[in-house]
């Protein structure tokens, strides 16, 4: 572990010197990826991501789902029950999570993280719409579990690759 975290820190050092903003440094960091060429591809693909139109956004949405999820004391389930999704808002960010999970495995195999981010700001119009429009902890409690296990999914989407709520403006 000592030397995991002295190649780590070695890495930051390293993506400063070459003026890689520190909070993208600390988004790929949260992963601990320990393969020079993965962190790379990673300080790169968030580095992209941060200049999209979509990033400000989906990184606000990323760290309001991380404190969301804090505070639920309760176990998850792994899918999303289709059948108690209600309001269209939440229908268009499960459709859209689905679809992205699926379409996103092949740069997930190869490492293609510039690719999965790049399409993943494609997410921000439904995640946007549903934060707007639906009340994520519902007084149903297998709605409200539903609803965090659809953010779960969507949050996990991002951490693939980078904790991209740690990015500032």
């Amino acid at each position: 572990q000592q030397v995991l975290d002295f190649i780590l820190a070695r890495y930051k050092a390293h993506y400063q010197e070459q003026n890689i903003a520190i909070d993208v440094i600390q988004a790929v960091l949260e992963n601990a990826p320990t393969a020079p060429l993965d962190f790379e591809k990673r300080i790169k693909a968030v580095s992209h991501f941060k200049t999209l139109a979509a990033a400000e956004t989906l990184a606000a949405a990323n760290k309001r789902v991380g404190n969301i999820l804090a505070k639920f004391d309760g176990e998850l389930a792994t899918e999303i029950d289709l059948a108690l999704v209600q309001e269209d808002a939440e229908k268009a960010l499960a459709e859209s999570v689905e679809v992205m999970t699926e379409a996103l495995e092949p740069a997930f195999a190869t490492g293609n993280y510039q690719e999965a981010l790049s399409k993943l700001a494609d997410l921000r119009e439904p995640v946007d719409a549903f934060f707007d429009n639906v009340m994520v902890m519902a007084d149903d409690e297998a709605l409200k579990k539903n609803r965090l296990t659809l953010l779960n999914n969507l949050r996990n989407l991002f951490l693939k690759i980078a904790d991209i709520s740690l990015l500032q403006k």
